[in-house]
């Protein structure tokens, strides 16, 4: 083929969103039931196409933000997660998908954007097991999200992002917890985070819990990213060859 006779290919170029938060300390995602085709009546992530040509990528994430859930990109944390661009992965042509990965704490009961019947928090926990499935690759994409969360707990701040302005060790520690899905010691958590020169700061002030002493609280400190890490916490081994049952690693 010439370059005369070269064309460039139809691509239509789309954003979507993991938005992720913390609700009865699990981990929710946010979904939407598609009110258009394809995969009418099917649940997915929220997203949508670029408005125009001349629609930056990350405006047009922050304003799926603004249409799908009523959220400030600038009261949360937003970072872009990956391109999704397989052939096969959207019926109405070659459609590129450029990810974003959103998080933020105790977001609000979703309203549904313009080509969604309706929109929800669901438990991470439901999706994993299949229950429901999502339309597209958006399992995929979701499953990106989640390890991209997971892994970045290990080594940055991004915790925070899940807590309000002001925090308790507990809280934070439930963030943790509901992230990696396992439990952790409450003593050894405290001793790890507080080693962490710069992670988190005290607030100067307290606040009473219930049938306990006033619990300290803390914000987020300058510090982006930890060392030591605090190293994501694995399940005891059982087996045939390991029959004593050993704590996890923390």
């Amino acid at each position: 083929m010439s370059d005369e006779d070269w064309r460039p290919p139809a691509v239509l170029l789309a954003v979507d969103l993991v938005i992720l938060t913390l609700r009865s300390s699990r981990l929710h995602v946010l979904l939407v039931e598609r009110g258009i085709e394809p995969h009418r009546g099917e649940q997915a992530l929220p997203g949508g196409f670029l408005n125009n040509a001349g629609e930056d990528i990350a405006a047009a994430a922050e304003r799926e933000l603004r249409e799908e859930a009523d959220l400030d990109a600038s009261h949360l944390h937003l970072e872009q997660l990956g391109t999704y661009g397989a052939p096969d992965r959207d019926p109405r042509g070659r459609v590129v998908s450029v990810a974003y990965l959103a998080i933020a704490p105790r977001l609000p009961r979703p309203l549904a954007g313009t080509d969604a019947a309706a929109a929800a928090w669901r438990p991470v926990e439901d999706v994993d097991t299949g229950r429901p499935k999502l339309a597209f690759d958006h399992e995929r994409i979701l499953a990106d999200g989640l390890e991209r969360a997971r892994s970045k707990l290990e080594h940055s701040s991004l915790a925070t992002a899940f807590c309000d302005e002001t925090f308790t060790i507990s809280e934070l520690q439930q963030v943790y917890e509901a992230v990696w899905g396992v439990r952790l010691d409450q003593r050894n958590f405290y001793r790890k985070v507080q080693a962490v020169k710069g992670f988190i700061l005290p607030a100067g002030t307290s606040r009473r819990t219930t049938g306990g002493r006033p619990a300290r609280l803390f914000r987020a400190g300058p510090r982006t990213d930890l060392h030591p890490p605090l190293v994501r916490a694995e399940p005891p081994h059982e087996g045939p060859s390991t029959p004593d049952r050993r704590p996890a690693r923390r």
